[in-house]
């Protein structure tokens, strides 16, 4: 049996938390797809798309996948996948010349 010591201990959200969460995750999709129209500001999309999907990520992992509730090495491991998988698009994006 797992000891409690190695779980966090939170209350578990209600249904309108997750309402909102649902509101917030398409609040940012409606934005990422607003801005993708707004020619003045195209040199900086990837880095608004960049931060805005790990937001997204963010959101959905913590509170859908519960890892706000599991252990903190699965947030970890989330997380560092994340930063892993983001380093290297963006290698990519440079090799290929994407990010001129």
């Amino acid at each position: 049996m797992e000891s409690s010591s190695h779980t966090r201990k939170a209350a578990h959200p209600t249904p309108l938390t997750y309402v909102k969460i649902a509101a917030n995750l398409g609040a940012i999709t409606a934005f990422e797809v607003g801005i993708f129209y707004v020619e003045a500001i195209e040199d900086a999309l990837i880095p608004i798309f960049i931060v805005l999907s790990a937001v997204k990520f963010v959101l959905v992992a913590m509170f859908y996948m519960h890892l706000k509730f599991d252990e903190r090495l699965f947030s970890w491991l989330f997380g560092g996948g994340l930063l892993l998988a983001t380093f290297v698009i963006l290698s990519l994006m440079a090799l290929f010349g994407a990010l001129l």
